[in-house]
């Protein structure tokens, strides 16, 4: 009989270490379709946590219930944010908790300048950071700030995606295949800027089939696979352990 590796050692993290953000037990399902089965991680205040797997192991599908979205339906289980249950939450009230989610769709509003986008999603509180910074951060923003946006390139979409995201006051960022689609050169643009947003104390959650560009970004990572965890320990494990990498993700 041909017994897999287990390298799941520390999956009973989320019972036993402080989180800022903790996933305990979590089952969700679109319709009848058991896509999370049963979860538990946590991730620490201003820890970057690259969130793997292979397509189809329910990466996504986690973001999406963290964030609150209409689905998948979380069946059973819990989700903290500092404190907050975000499990008794929407969408709506759980990114007024601090919950950003950027989309792997980067949902760029078709007809608004880059600045509009920006200015939008501060009509209502709890507003983040102010444009100028933001521009700041994202210099090529600042220079395109009155073009349409979706006419900017795929990176210049990611980059506003991010800061639209950060224009709240934001507790987590959830970040679903931030680097899909876009050049080497860019890819190295977007992690040194989530390197700075690491330094300002936010906290974030990156899924990438990327996956060692992800570990060299990350502290700590979890691997899912068909829906539940087989690791969750350091990024450089992962980087340094040739048997989890090929078992799970393929590299």
């Amino acid at each position: 009989m041909n017994v897999k590796p287990d390298f799941s050692k520390g999956k009973n993290y989320a019972e036993t270490a402080p989180a800022f953000l903790s996933v305990w037990d979590m089952h969700a399902y679109y319709g009848e379709s058991y896509i999370v089965q049963g979860i538990s991680f946590n991730v620490h205040e201003g820890e970057i946590l690259a969130l793997l797997g292979r397509n189809g192991a329910g990466k996504t599908s986690t973001l999406r219930a963290i964030a609150r979205l209409d689905s998948p339906a979380i069946t059973h289980g819990e989700v903290w944010l500092d404190h907050q249950p975000l499990h008794l939450k929407n969408s709506h009230q759980a990114a007024q908790l601090g919950i950003g989610l950027v989309p792997e769709d980067r949902r760029i509003i078709s007809g608004l300048t880059v600045e509009e986008n920006l200015q939008l999603a501060q009509i209502a509180p709890p507003i983040g950071w102010s444009i100028e910074r933001l521009y700041d951060l994202f210099p090529r923003l600042g220079e395109r700030r009155k073009q349409e946006g979706v006419t900017l390139s795929g990176g210049e979409q990611q980059m506003l995606s991010i800061a639209r995201a950060l224009a709240r006051d934001i507790k987590v960022l959830l970040l679903d295949e931030p680097y899909e689609g876009l050049a080497p050169v860019i890819v190295d643009e977007i992690e040194k800027t989530l390197r700075l947003i690491k330094e300002q104390g936010i906290t974030t959650v990156i899924v990438e089939q990327n996956a060692v560009r992800a570990l060299e970004l990350a502290d700590r990572s979890v691997i899912l696979d068909t829906g539940t965890i087989v690791f969750d320990g350091s990024a450089a494990e992962v980087l340094e352990n040739k048997e989890l990498r090929e078992e799970y993700l393929a590299i």
